[in-house]
C-alpha cells in the first residue's frame, strides 16, 4: 500500500502557465474555479481512493475511452480485452453501460447522464469528480458516489488533487500518466471536426466544444514529451501517440 504522503499534491511541471492560458482563451475566471474546488473538497469524504486508483494503473495497460464518433467500433474491443482497466470519460459512460461495459475508472465533471452515474455509484468504479466554475451546482451528486476523489485545475489543496488536463477525454489520460500506466490505448478519442452522438452536445455548444477538443488535443501532445507511458491511439493521429488498428492490438496488451 502507498502512504498517502506519497501523493502529497504533486502536479506535473509547466501545468500553471498551460492553465493561465486556459483562464484567458476560454474567459474563465479563476475564482469560480476555486470556489467550486471548496465547495468539492468539504463534500468529499475522508476515504482515500489514490492507492486504488494506483493498484489499478501501475504497469499496466490501460484503455483510456472518449465519446468521439469512433466510440461504436471500441465496444467488441471493450468486450475482448475484458481484464484491460477502462478509464472512461463522462460522456462516454451511459453508452458503455447500456453495451455491458463497466468502467473500472470515470472521469467527470459531472455532465453525464446522472440516472447512469446513480446506477453504478455504489458499484466499484472509482469516480475521478473535476471542480471547475461552471459545475458547482451539480456537485452534490457525489454523495450518490461510494469511491470518489476530487480534481481541481487551480493548485491542488486539501483532498483535492490536480493530475494535469482540461476535458474529462485528455485528463484520463494525464491521470493514467500520473499513475505510471505501462501503456495508455485511447478509443474513441478522435478530435476531428466532427462531435460524436454520444457526447450530447448542443447545436448551441459546438463551437465551443470544438474548441475545448483542440485545446485537450494540444495538451496530450505536451504530455506526449513529458510521460513515460507508451502512448497509442485507435484514431485520429496525435503527435507523440502510435497509430495503432483495432487489429493489431493484441501485440501490444499484455
Amino acid at each position: 500500500m502507498m502512504n498517502h504522503s506519497n501523493f502529497s499534491h504533486m502536479m506535473i511541471s509547466g501545468w500553471n502557465s498551460r492553465y493561465s492560458k486556459i483562464l484567458k482563451e476560454f474567459n474563465y475566471e479563476k475564482k469560480d474555479d476555486l470556489d467550486s474546488a471548496k465547495m468539492l473538497d468539504s463534500l468529499l469524504g475522508d476515504e482515500i481512493n489514490l492507492e486504488k486508483i494506483c493498484g489499478l494503473i501501475k504497469n499496466q495497460t490501460v484503455f483510456i475511452v472518449g465519446a468521439g464518433p469512433s466510440l461504436s467500433y471500441a465496444i467488441p474491443i471493450l468486450h475482448q480485452f475484458k481484464k484491460t482497466i477502462k478509464i472512461v470519460a463522462d460522456s462516454a459512460v451511459k453508452y458503455l453501460i447500456e453495451n455491458g461495459i463497466t468502467p473500472d475508472i470515470i472521469v467527470t465533471d459531472l455532465d453525464g447522464d446522472k440516472e447512469t452515474f446513480r446506477k453504478i455509484g455504489k458499484s466499484k468504479t472509482i469516480f475521478v469528480v473535476h471542480a471547475h466554475g461552471d459545475n458547482i451546482s451539480k456537485l452534490n451528486l457525489i454523495k450518490n458516489f461510494k469511491n470518489c476523489i476530487g480534481t481541481t485545475q487551480t493548485k491542488p489543496f486539501g483532498k483535492l488533487q490536480n493530475f494535469g488536463g482540461f476535458t474529462d477525454g485528455d485528463r484520463a489520460v494525464f491521470l493514467a500518466s500520473y499513475f505510471k500506466a505501462k501503456k495508455i490505448i485511447l478509443l474513441g478519442m478522435d478530435f476531428g471536426k466532427r462531435i460524436g452522438k454520444f457526447s450530447n452536445t448542443k447545436p448551441s455548444e459546438r463551437t465551443i466544444k470544438l474548441k475545448k477538443l483542440k485545446k485537450a488535443k494540444s495538451l496530450l501532445e505536451w504530455l506526449a514529451i513529458k510521460t513515460k507511458s507508451e502512448l497509442f491511439t485507435t484514431s485520429s493521429p496525435i503527435l507523440g501517440f502510435k497509430k495503432i488498428p483495432f487489429q493489431n492490438l493484441d501485440s501490444i496488451i499484455t
